[in-house]
């Protein structure tokens, strides 16, 4: 089964998306007990994509593709239209000065709640898979 979203690139979009992924996750039962994993790295996903790969712009558009397999679990890519970025770039959240920031964690959540991270495209495409 494959589901493709499109949404406009605002926050208050963000949370419809992943309500309807999460339905579609759930009747298909291709993640069972590990729901609220790819939920939250779901919803990190795109808020990243919606606040810094399309700058919050409304006529932007951010994409959301889900496969989803009984047998080889949730595969979610989240692609925004920005310039992309080096995810090896991002600074360790859990070292230094960046423990006490209220930013920058949303990459190393995902990278911990999911089997595989993946990025493509020059960092304007986040591949998530949840076995």
């Amino acid at each position: 089964m494959k589901l493709k979203i499109a949404l406009a690139a605002e926050r208050k979009a963000v949370e419809p998306v992943v309500e309807s992924v999460m339905e579609v996750v759930r009747e298909m039962q291709c993640a069972v007990g590990k729901e609220s994993d790819i939920e939250l790295a779901l919803t990190e996903a795109l808020a990243n994509a919606v606040v810094h790969g399309a700058k919050e712009d409304p006529t932007k558009t951010v994409e959301c593709i889900v496969a989803c397999d009984e047998e080889r679990g949730v595969l979610i890519v989240v692609r925004d239209p920005g310039p992309g970025f080096d995810p090896t770039a991002i600074p360790d959240c859990c070292h230094g000065e960046n423990v006490y920031s209220n930013h920058g964690r949303g990459i190393f959540l995902i990278n911990q709640l999911m089997d595989e991270v993946a990025f493509h495209n020059g960092g304007t495409e986040i591949h998530m898979i949840k076995h």
